[in-house]
């Protein structure tokens, strides 16, 4: 980050909006934008964000997997490779 170039006040969003989304969509970094000197939102180009939400969806997956260890919810390896084989088998059988 870039705190002369990534931290704008509102009345810069209001004035210079077409610019800042320039810049967002160039450097790929967030802007953060104060109100009163405080922090109050984030904007982010649209190609940031579906990486950031794809990334906690596969946080939250593996976070899920980690829970199921200790619990004993488990498969072994090759039972899940013979279950998925078997599953495609009978798609493709189907079509």
């Amino acid at each position: 980050m870039k705190i002369k170039e990534d931290i704008k006040p509102i009345s810069y969003l209001k004035s210079r909006s077409a610019d800042l989304i320039s810049q967002i969509n160039e450097t790929h970094r967030p802007v953060i934008i104060t109100q009163n000197g405080e922090p109050r939102a984030v904007i982010q180009d649209a190609d940031s964000y579906e990486k950031t939400i794809n990334s906690l969806n596969l946080m939250r997956i593996l976070a899920h997997g980690e829970q199921a260890i200790p619990k004993g919810n488990t498969i072994k390896q090759e039972d899940l490779f013979r279950q998925i084989d078997d599953s495609l088998m009978k798609r493709k059988t189907r079509k």
